[in-house]
């Protein structure tokens, strides 16, 4: 069967078949994107040290509320466009791809000029101090520029995957992953361009796979392609992604306030190195949250589309795939940290005291990670079937309901353990919430069945 044709098989398909099909290129592509994100602080790490991982570190807040804008129009986009196709409306599915372009390269340029007035200022209010705010500012100023190919390639590839091409939105990702490592190596170790060299091939690798996503998308024998009559905002459409990616994008938001307060909050109890370490835990983490949201990837049109259909039985049953799959791979995170945290650090850094901060940090911080994939299958889970007000709720549970009050509270109590036992509480309790919501909900489609 074409890959075209694959919306059409998504309400008959079997189930775990169909996971596998839309996971696999998501799990590739998100599990590649990690371990650029590993190899990039690596090479950081060996060739600046750990106050160059410090200043790395502190560019995740704003990385985070980048990516919030970013997701606010590509997941919207995605979840849309496969509950479109699951009604059989074509026709609404174009102009989705249409608007995604416009609201991407407006939005982009918008966050592009304010963050470059106000870089500085924010960048100390997240932590950075004298010898660390060269390294972040090195780094966001040429991410910035670039911010425009960066929210319009991961708008693309969400509808890519959406619309019916999972393998193609892998390659897509796979290609700027490869590229990026080969351009970082040659810009920091050949070029010695520094930090400002990890950064550049961030952007030109992005610029790559965004060019091949565009030869995608002018082929009218695709699925969905460009024509004209789609690239005018649409009231309906603007509203409806809007509506299913303020999801996401109130979770990235809450993330850089919160990454802001951990990082402010270590830089006070543990200095700058303390904030390297929270860097490779972060890195650490990410791997195993992105193998998650590959699966979540996977699971979302599926759901999306019988949702749409009225399919309720198999909307529930790739709920439990996904559940059980990323179950397993946050418990595997569990198991490798505890038992090997030294050797994971090393991987980073050879500097002693870098070592035994973030080895503690990795003890503390995957305490309760098993549960952490069930917490983010269930938001997405929300998200994928429209329900963005539940998806919302879900997504402020863990970080601001939880999290913060952990952060004001237990540094107090604990000093920098504190700061690193927040996170496995918050987690820990933000899945007690989610499961009592799933249950409901679960409770409500089987009577509709």
């Amino acid at each position: 069967m074409m890959e075209q044709d694959t919306p059409l098989v998504l309400g008959t398909r079997k189930i775990s078949k169909l996971l596998l099909q839309y996971a696999l290129p998501a799990i590739v592509a998100m599990t590649a994107s990690s371990l650029y994100n590993m190899i990039d602080s690596i090479f950081i790490g060996h060739r600046l040290g750990p106050l160059a991982i410090a200043g790395l570190t502190l560019t995740f807040p704003l990385m985070n509320l980048a990516a919030a804008f970013g997701a606010l129009v590509g997941v919207g986009a995605s979840t849309l466009t496969a509950i479109k196709l699951g009604q059989r409306d074509k026709e609404s599915a174009r102009q989705v791809l249409g608007n995604v372009v416009l609201m991407n390269v407006t939005i982009g340029i918008l966050f592009t000029v304010v963050m470059l007035m106000i870089l500085d200022p924010v960048l100390v209010f997240f932590g950075a101090g004298d010898e660390t705010l060269p390294y972040a500012r090195a780094f966001m100023e040429v991410i910035l520029a670039g911010n425009v190919i960066t929210h319009v390639y991961m708008g693309l590839n969400e509808v890519l995957r959406a619309s019916g091409y999972p393998r193609k939105s892998m390659m897509a990702t796979l290609l700027a992953v490869c590229l990026n490592c080969l351009f970082a190596a040659l810009f920091i170790f050949v070029f010695d361009w520094g930090i400002r060299g990890a950064a550049c091939a961030t952007i030109l690798a992005q610029t790559v796979a965004l060019l091949w996503q565009l030869h995608h998308f002018f082929d009218k024998r695709n699925f969905l392609h460009f024509e004209r009559g789609i690239f005018g905002l649409k009231r309906v459409i603007v509203k409806g992604m809007l509506a299913i990616g303020m999801s996401p994008f109130l979770m990235n938001v809450c993330a850089c306030f919160v990454v802001a307060l951990i990082t402010r909050s270590l830089k006070d109890y543990g200095g700058d190195m303390a904030i390297s370490a929270y860097g490779i835990v972060n890195r650490v983490a990410f791997f195993f949250v992105m193998i998650v949201m590959g699966f979540n990837q996977g699971m979302q049109p599926i759901a999306g589309y019988n949702f749409g259909a009225r399919l309720f039985p198999r909307v529930i049953r790739v709920l439990k795939y996904t559940i059980c799959c990323a179950v397993g791979i946050t418990t595997t995170g569990f198991l490798v940290c505890q038992l090997f945290p030294r050797a994971i650090v090393y991987m980073f850094s050879t500097d002693e005291r870098l070592i035994e901060a973030a080895e503690e940090g990795l003890h503390v911080v995957f305490f309760f990670f098993p549960v952490v994939g069930f917490q983010m299958v269930t938001s997405s889970f929300f998200q994928s079937i429209g329900m963005a007000s539940k998806a919302i709720f879900l997504s402020l549970t863990r970080q601001l309901l939880f999290l913060v009050p952990c952060l004001l509270v237990l540094p107090k109590i604990y000093m920098l353990k504190g700061v690193w036992m927040s996170l496995p509480v918050a987690d820990l309790v933000a899945t007690i919430v989610a499961v009592i919501m799933l249950i409901y909900q679960l409770k409500k489609l089987k009577q509709e069945i």
